[in-house]
């Protein structure tokens, strides 16, 4: 029985923040993945080696976590005062499924320096040496990232001596503002907080009731209070991910906001919707060791914030979380400006399972309602390699 031979399709593998995925220019796809569809998932779902029942992604690209399963389709923006458009795709490891739901917020710092590298952004956009602004159209959920790409020589610089808790080693720092981050996503109606409360009572059963901050800024978030869960704020990944009851727990809470947010209809269908809502706990300042060994003082931070994401503890920040943080941050009454100490807050830092980050927003009160005009932060990007993927021709 003749067998179909492999295909090879030009990708990038590249780290932005601390998450790392396959990039793809729209136009080097298969003709029949370059829309939405079955076949675009099936190819990108064999790209990562899903479903993975061992769940190692062994025979993909994938890297068997949350942060490291991910995929990015780049174009040339045909939209007014933008550059290139990104779509992002969450690939499940050990199920047959690509998330579009939201964004990643780590892998928005990589576009830029893609987008003009493959020759998505105009020429005379990109100064000789100094920073390129790369006008960026997140399509997963409507919204514009503006990333400000250090350039020399014309190129990307990629090395430098930005530190970033989470990545290893320094590199050149890309900054990124998420404009205007309430997120449109389904049956939120672009709403920030879309039960019209910065705290709600969440009833879960099992589990209890909460007092939760719902926001929709970068991506939807569901906040609770550590202490309300019996937690500290200073846990490592291995305090929960170690502990199946603990998991289900957390999911639970995560299905139940997600009904009250409007983004899905019944809990039953969260497992269809892993990528979003993201759920995080939040508390006030301590001292603990981050996953490095790094000690971390609480002179050092404004709160702690634990997040989880496609059902387990992320063992840094997710850059779409550091955008609902900030966000949230600079509204009073919510959990996370009240573990930060309350008031207004124009940035806050925060301790993760990795260290400590930075984020800010630009908050604005107007009828007694506030808006944000954007939230930012500093992350950075590299290459890790090129060239082409491999899969086999029948795989889609």
């Amino acid at each position: 029985m003749p067998h179909a031979p492999q295909i090879q399709i030009p990708a990038t593998y590249m780290r932005g923040g601390t998450s790392k995925g396959v990039f793809f220019r729209l136009q080097d796809l298969p003709p029949a993945a370059q829309a939405p569809g079955a076949a675009r998932d099936a190819l990108l779902l064999r790209v990562a080696g899903s479903p993975d029942p061992y769940g190692k992604q062994t025979d993909g690209m994938g890297g068997a976590t949350s942060s490291t399963s991910k995929v990015v389709i780049l174009a040339k923006s045909t939209r007014a005062d933008h550059d290139v458009d990104y779509l992002f795709g969450q690939v499940s490891i050990d199920a047959p499924f690509v998330d579009w739901s939201g964004n990643c917020g780590n892998l928005s710092a990589a576009v830029g320096p893609f987008a003009i590298a493959h020759g998505l952004v105009d020429g005379d956009r990109i100064p000789h040496d100094g920073i390129a602004t790369v006008r960026i159209w997140q399509a997963n959920i409507a919204k514009t990232i503006i990333a400000h790409v250090p350039i020399s020589g014309r190129a990307v610089q990629e090395t430098g001596d930005f530190e970033l808790d989470g990545v290893s080693f320094p590199a050149a720092e890309v900054q990124l503002e998420f404009m205007d981050p309430a997120a449109d996503e389904d049956g939120a109606r672009g709403a920030m907080f879309p039960t019209g409360s910065v705290v709600d009572a969440l009833a879960v059963p099992g589990v209890g009731t909460l007092r939760a901050t719902l926001i929709n800024a970068g991506i939807p978030t569901i906040f609770v209070n550590a202490a309300d869960i019996g937690y500290t704020g200073t846990e490592l990944q291995d305090a929960i991910n170690g502990d199946p009851a603990a998991l289900a727990r957390f999911e639970a809470i995560r299905a139940h906001g997600a009904m009250r947010m409007g983004l899905i209809a019944s809990v039953d269908d969260a497992v269809r919707r892993q990528h979003t809502p993201k759920l995080a706990f939040v508390a006030p300042p301590a001292g603990y060791t981050a996953s490095s060994g790094k000690a971390v003082a609480a002179t050092d931070v404004d709160l702690l914030v634990r997040a989880l994401s496609m059902g387990r503890l992320h063992h840094a920040m997710m850059g779409t979380a550091a955008v609902a943080i900030a966000t949230a941050a600079a509204i009073p009454g919510t959990l996370v400006n009240l573990a930060a100490g309350g008031g207004e807050r124009s940035a806050v830092r925060c301790g993760h399972p990795a260290g400590t980050l930075r984020v800010g927003a630009e908050a604005t009160q107007a009828n007694g309602a506030w808006t944000v005009t954007k939230a930012l932060m500093g992350r950075s990007a590299r290459v890790l390699m090129s060239g082409w993927v491999h899969i086999p021709g029948d795989a889609f």
